[in-house]
């Protein structure tokens, strides 16, 4: 039986990747935060070595910007060392590595889809960290997949931003969202479809963005098609106000965050693969909300 070490394999897209794996016929090694000490280079590289695991799918991270901001070093250590270890074990050893990066890599100054051979100049200390990650898995192990995520979302027992809006509405409680700031949301389940694609596939190694498909969109229009997901579910919240904000009068925003990071996944459709609109990624994530609740 093939074998997959997954780091992270608690968080959003790690624990679904954990059961995406298992229904492909994998054998699982979960490896969850307490068991490795990820700031412990060493002993990351020493837990991909000692491991039977085929390949081997990073799911880790500090991603809270704010946290990042708060202890640059933690961020840089898991964010960047960390991965970096991985992938000199899994060249070593000859395991296949995927890695989980992020839109947040991009400046995000100019609209439109970024490609993966997007300039990176990133704007805060989460995006710098997880930057440096990406070059160093990447010099480290050329052949090393750099996966891209943005606004992962449909996970009910890891609420995003899909959930919260939800769970607001359907409690009667105000809602609000940025309305310049632009992205693409993405179906958990996706990311983890393609994952599991990879490893399977032995694709080419390099950065691919691994996110939905369709037009950017922002904070507000992602609210906004989450309340009509739930009129069309017959929700009388469907039909609720957002207020829209501004990304600039975010207080609670202690580092900067990129405008526009929306990505193209060009490499997926020369592979066949054609990912969801991010509008059905945002109805997906709603229906199994709300049935989580039932």
């Amino acid at each position: 039986m093939k074998k997959v070490l997954i780091f992270g394999a608690a968080g959003r897209v790690g624990s679904r990747a954990v059961q995406g794996f298992l229904e492909g016929g994998w054998e699982v090694s979960s490896c969850v935060r307490g068991e490795v000490d990820l700031i412990d280079g060493v002993a990351v590289e020493r837990r991909v070595a000692e491991d039977s695991a085929e390949a081997v799918v990073n799911c880790a991270a500090i991603s809270s910007l704010e946290a990042c901001v708060d202890d640059p070093l933690a961020a840089h250590l898991v964010n960047a060392v960390a991965p970096a270890m991985m992938a000199r074990a899994c060249a070593r050893e000859g395991k296949r590595f995927i890695h989980l990066s992020t839109d947040y890599v991009l400046d995000g100054r100019r609209p439109g889809l970024k490609g993966e051979d997007a300039g990176c100049k990133p704007v805060c200390v989460y995006g710098e960290s997880k930057r440096e990650g990406e070059l160093q898995v990447l010099e480290e192990y050329p052949d090393a997949v750099v996966a891209r995520v943005s606004w992962v979302c449909g996970h009910p027992g890891k609420p995003g931003f899909a959930e919260a809006v939800a769970r607001k509405a359907l409690a009667g409680e105000p809602l609000a969202a940025v309305a310049d700031k632009f992205s693409l949301p993405t179906d958990v389940d996706d990311v983890v479809r393609i994952l599991l694609a990879m490893c399977e596939r032995q694709v080419d190694g390099g950065v691919w963005h691994v996110c939905s498909s369709g037009e950017p969109m922002s904070w507000y229009g992602y609210a906004s098609t989450v309340l009509e997901t739930l009129a069309e579910m017959g929700f009388p919240e469907g039909k609720s106000v957002i207020v829209e904000q501004k990304l600039d009068e975010m207080l609670s925003f202690r580092d900067t965050r990129p405008r526009h990071t929306a990505m193209g996944n060009e490499r997926l459709l020369q592979l066949g693969i054609r990912m969801p609109d991010a509008r059905e990624a945002i109805r997906h994530a709603v229906l199994r909300y709300v049935h989580s609740r039932s």
